[in-house]
């Protein structure tokens, strides 16, 4: 996939779901435990992910799992920057920035990323939002309670649909404000970064009420905790099947685009899903 392609599948009306691989090129990162700091590795998932049918990939450089602490913009680009140098001009994909920071995500569009995506929907950094704007580029803005650290210590809401909803519509309006297109916004309604199980649950099923806001929708479930709770399965990267769940359930009730661990399988679930949907190969 092209970035033409991607802005003219951002318009469409009836938009087939894609599949985003997650490159986190930091040593404490929840599902691979840093197996892809180091470039070489890196830049190889990154041709993996391409390989097994990834039409765009997320980059990021700031581990924010729970209990994570904020890394500095100097040393997430200088995580980030040698692999989208070496990687991005030669892969047919679309590349994300995972970023709370314009300076990041500023010097990863100079090295070829197109989607800015901000897990603070521009509160961290309202230049973020800016960035986006004279740029030209999407954004995905998503809900997180809490700062990564200790978002997970007791998250409480009266009504968790309303709530997001709710933010979302205002952070619409703030990313608005600041010049992005509109047809520029994704969101993400943020699956693990400040909800409890049930509360990620109620999300996952309830997917079909943030439709109405009329933009995409990204959801990551990949390998997170709250799978390995319902299927009692401790390390991360053996949550493929409740993974799996997930995806077939989000695609079904609404979502654009699923950011995830193993492309390859989750390509093949994005497809059967779609098929049954448009009742058609």
């Amino acid at each position: 996939m092209t970035t033409h392609e991607f802005n003219l599948w951002l318009s469409a009306p009836d938009r087939r779901p894609l599949v985003m691989g997650v490159l986190n090129v930091t040593p404490d990162s929840f599902s691979d435990g840093g197996r892809f700091a180091a470039v070489e590795s890196a830049v190889a998932q990154a041709e993996k992910l391409a390989a097994d049918g990834a039409e765009l990939i997320d980059i990021g450089g700031e581990s924010t799992r729970p209990g994570s602490q904020r890394i500095e913009a100097k040393e997430q680009i200088r995580r980030i920057l040698p692999v989208l140098e070496a990687a991005a001009p030669r892969l047919p994909v679309v590349w994300s920035v995972d970023t709370r920071s314009a300076e990041v995500a500023s010097a990863a569009i100079d090295a070829g990323a197109t989607i800015i995506n901000d897990i603070s929907a521009g509160r961290d950094d309202p230049a973020i939002l800016r960035l986006a704007a004279e740029r030209q580029l999407p954004i995905i803005l998503m809900h997180m309670q809490g700062e990564p650290q200790t978002m997970q210590a007791n998250p409480h809401y009266e009504n968790v649909i309303e709530e997001v909803k709710s933010f979302f519509a205002e952070r619409i309006r703030v990313a608005q404000s600041a010049g992005v297109d509109t047809k520029q916004i994704l969101l993400d309604p943020g699956i693990g970064f400040g909800k409890n199980v049930n509360h990620n649950l109620t999300l996952i099923r309830e997917m079909k009420q943030f439709t109405d806001l009329g933009r995409p929708l990204v959801i990551g479930t990949s390998r997170k905790g709250f799978i390995g709770v319902i299927s009692g399965e401790p390390q991360p990267n053996q949550r493929l099947m409740g993974t799996v769940a997930t995806i077939a359930w989000s695609i079904a009730n609404g979502a654009d685009i699923v950011r995830v661990h193993d492309v390859e399988p989750m390509l093949k679930i994005v497809r059967v899903i779609r098929a049954i949907q448009k009742g058609v190969v």
